[in-house]
């Protein structure tokens, strides 16, 4: 047993060159194939621009743009859209995934109406959420919900779905009602699937961010690309692009992370 807990110590904090391959290859690049290219700055900017302009927006410590000094702040702002919109979106979509994959009569009610509205590109929700909440975080958070809410419906019903029966019938047997049943044995069994959804909401959440502060909200690491685009600033572009990645990374392993604390025990 020891022997084994060590072994499994030793794996867990072996470090793994192969994760880091692609990203040096992709990091090195950048940094040589413009130069060989002659690529002119207003397409493509040097990697040591953009660091440069990263560290600037963090700390503000050289002034090099309007932005210098404001990454908390517009990532605070983006990182609360995206936060309500999951949060709205996660419990929508485990909610009528469960009941969808539990329930057949729920399933035929909701299910062909919501892939229906799952066939809507998010972008043609846009000009109508203008109209109905206007500019600000309302029509933001509305987009992000709607577009994270289909990953987490989908993946739930399916987990709920592939269950094995002889699991639920065994312990009706035993005595558990439809509520125990999903309790200690539903929810349990597609914790998995569920994840795996939510993973892909939070992905999607991050994505329409940036569709939904096109809205003209004054604070936000989107808003600030569209800024940067208009005003020609390729670098504050790309380091928001980079700002959006990482903030979506950490929230994939904070998910991963509460994942690892409810899964059942192996």
């Amino acid at each position: 047993m020891v022997i084994s807990m060590k072994k499994s110590i030793n794996k867990n904090s072996n470090f793994d060159f192969v994760n880091f391959i692609v990203p040096i290859i992709f990091i090195a690049s950048w940094a040589i194939l413009p130069i060989l290219l002659k690529t002119p700055e207003y397409l493509i900017p040097s990697l040591t621009k953009v660091i440069k302009g990263f560290i600037d927006f963090i700390f503000g410590n050289d002034n090099l743009s309007t932005y210098s000094g404001t990454f908390f702040k517009n990532a605070a702002a983006s990182s609360y859209r995206v936060f309500v919109g999951f949060l709205i979106s996660s419990f929508l979509g485990i909610f009528l995934g469960v009941l969808s994959g539990y329930f057949s009569y729920i399933k035929r009610l909701f299910d062909p109406f919501i892939h229906i509205i799952r066939m809507i590109p998010g972008i043609g929700w846009f000009p109508i959420a203008m109209v109905w909440f206007g500019v600000g975080n309302k029509t933001t958070i509305f987009l992000i919900a709607l577009a994270a809410f289909f990953p987490v419906y989908v993946n739930t019903l399916r987990a709920v779905s592939d269950v094995d029966k002889i699991l639920i019938d065994a312990s009706k047997v035993l005595g558990a009602n439809s509520k125990q049943v999903l309790r200690t044995v539903i929810l349990p069994s597609s914790l998995p699937g569920i994840f795996s959804g939510l993973r892909l909401g939070m992905g999607v959440c991050w994505a329409y961010l940036v569709l939904g502060e096109l809205t003209g909200v004054n604070e936000g690491l989107g808003a600030v690309m569209m800024d940067s685009r208009m005003l020609g600033n390729v670098d504050m572009i790309i380091v928001c692009m980079l700002s959006i990645a990482l903030l979506g990374r950490i929230c994939d392993l904070l998910l991963l992370g509460i994942y690892k604390i409810l899964r059942p025990m192996d």
